[in-house]
């Protein structure tokens, strides 16, 4: 065993084999030189249990192509891109919505350049990052004034600690929701020094359930949209209408999480979701909703609602620690700006293009992917079109299925589903799917035809691996 140790190459000389690869050249010398002392300490841990006996096979040209391999992989990034085929359009796991085209060439410009960030071209003076989105929000929604944080959560939490700090929320029981990340609205609004007060039962909630726990101690009446569950049967729930109008009457303001808030009547049937216009409408005071859900956007709580209200969120102190930063700010207003004309949004925004496809689409879209794996990947697979499911994800339109055609994988050669999907996923550029019926199984839904030929790549070098 000694003597094997001997014959293992020094780190110098292995550096110096790799520094010849222009590739790997570019790696901080320090991470490579960690890559390298891992890679010898695998090989003294084989030689110790006996794995390794020859030293012929320590040569360092032997172990040069193992030594590369090893180093390109523990090199990658660890979040990076991924291939989304699991239909699933706003996949919290992979990153929730991909930006449009637009909205990456303004994060991107952001990024590269100084920017009148807060900084008023008019005067020449300090001006408010949110100048650059609310006009944008105000035309879009209806409201009087907006703000934007940096998620949702933060949004509901600010507002209440605006409106209703040390103070009763009457919410209704049926919507103390709980988001991802068992982040619950109960605990968010005790983050906020806000105090619960539930009414109703779980599936039914009427407006005196509302009125009748209204005291001298009320702050607010809250509504919290259901967007990541659904109560069906013998339900009830008060609309927002309703509730603008109580809280008129009792002289209380009225606010709404929407959670996964759409700028988009995707003409009822499956996809039936109230929209932020007419949340807004129905005279709620403030209304909040996430900006990387439905919207397409980037991650961001966008808080909308009357005038009178906004100013006094925008001057709570928390704001500041809450507020979103360039990169978010130029993806949004981008973003925002192709909505502007709704055929240009169902066009260019991802999240909405792929929601709206059709299932005719989406079945010449699998057609393709089928002939394309099928001419690539020839004898190591079999291929089969099934019809199937996607979903909206993000805890929007829970329990609403999508109908999409599904291009389903069997691996010749005794290889197991499972088995794929595990090395799909130790890929330099791994691709995520869904297993069906011992089948690994791609929806076409959620990936890009320019992404096709990276698919079949993929797959290709998943299946003949070694």
């Amino acid at each position: 065993m000694a003597n094997l140790f001997r014959h293992l190459p020094s780190v110098d000389a292995a550096l110096a084999a790799l520094l010849e690869d222009r590739e790997l050249m570019a790696l901080p010398r320090p991470l490579l030189k960690d890559l390298v002392n891992g890679y010898f300490e695998a090989l003294r841990e084989d030689i110790r249990d006996e794995r390794i006996a020859d030293p012929a096979g320590l040569k360092l040209d032997v172990l040069l192509p193992g030594l590369r391999a090893a180093v390109r992989s523990g090199a990658r990034p660890h979040f990076r891109r991924v291939l989304n085929a699991t239909g699933v359009v706003i996949h919290t796991n992979l990153g929730r919505s991909v930006l449009a085209p637009q909205a990456m060439d303004a994060v991107r410009d952001a990024c590269a350049h100084y920017s009148n960030l807060e900084f008023s071209l008019e005067s020449g003076e300090r001006g408010s990052r949110y100048s650059h989105v609310e006009p944008l929000l105000c035309r879009l929604t209806g409201a009087e004034a907006a703000l934007v944080v940096n998620n949702n959560a933060a949004a509901v939490m600010l507002v209440l600690d605006t409106m209703a700090k040390g103070r009763e929320v009457i919410v209704s029981r049926g919507q103390l929701v709980e988001i991802g990340g068992s982040f619950r609205i109960p605990e968010v609004m005790e983050k906020s020094g806000a105090v619960l007060r539930e009414v109703g039962a779980t599936n039914r909630t009427h407006l005196r359930d509302y009125e009748d726990a209204i005291t001298g101690d009320t702050g607010a009446l809250m509504k919290v949209h259901c967007s990541n569950f659904r109560i069906i049967g013998f339900t009830k729930e008060v609309s927002a209408s309703e509730l603008a109008a109580l809280g008129q009457k009792h002289g209380l303001p009225v606010i709404e999480d929407l959670g996964s808030g759409s700028l988009v009547d995707f003409g009822g049937g499956a996809l039936d979701e109230p929209t932020v216009q007419q949340v807004v409408a129905a005279g709620l005071d403030v209304v909040s909703f996430s900006g990387d859900k439905v919207l397409g956007g980037p991650q961001a709580g966008i808080i909308v609602g009357k005038k009178l209200w906004i100013d006094k969120i925008r001057k709570n102190p928390m704001n500041r620690a809450l507020r979103i930063d360039k990169m978010t700010l130029a993806a949004l207003e981008a973003t925002l700006r192709l909505y502007l004309d709704p055929l240009t949004a169902s066009r260019t925004v991802p999240t909405l293009k792929m929601i709206t496809a059709t299932p005719d689409e989406l079945k010449v879209r699998a057609r393709r992917l089928r002939n394309r794996l099928g001419k690539d990947l020839g004898a190591a697979a079999e291929l089969a079109l099934l019809p199937g499911s996607s979903r909206v994800g993000g805890g929007s339109f829970p329990e609403r299925d999508l109908p999409t055609t599904l291009v389903a994988l069997t691996p010749s050669g005794g290889m197991t589903a499972d088995e794929l999907k595990a090395r799909l996923l130790n890929l330099a550029l791994p691709l995520v799917g869904r297993i069906e019926d011992d089948r690994f199984c791609l929806d076409p839904r959620t990936l890009d035809d320019k992404e096709f030929p990276l698919v079949s790549a993929a797959l290709l070098q998943a299946l003949n691996a070694e």
